[in-house]
């Protein structure tokens, strides 16, 4: 068992979910933010059983923050 730290974003239609600290996209989704959850977990699952443990970053973040910042458009 590995713990990740995951990103669940609530949207109009729904939630979107991906984890931090690996390589490539991985992303579940889901009406409720429980059903996000148990999409990303079991997406995780497939990608590391298809693409191996080398998809794993080498150190994954102690802690993750979540700024707002203002740009020019």
């Amino acid at each position: 068992m590995k713990q990740f730290k995951i990103i669940i974003e609530k949207h109009p239609n729904g939630y979107v979910a991906y984890p931090i600290g690996i390589v490539g996209a991985v992303v579940g989704q889901g009406e409720t933010y429980e059903e996000a959850l148990t999409d990303v977990k079991s997406a995780i699952a497939c990608y590391l059983e298809i693409f191996g443990k080398e998809i794993l970053e080498d150190t994954f973040p102690a802690e993750v923050f979540i700024a707002e910042a203002k740009v020019a458009i």
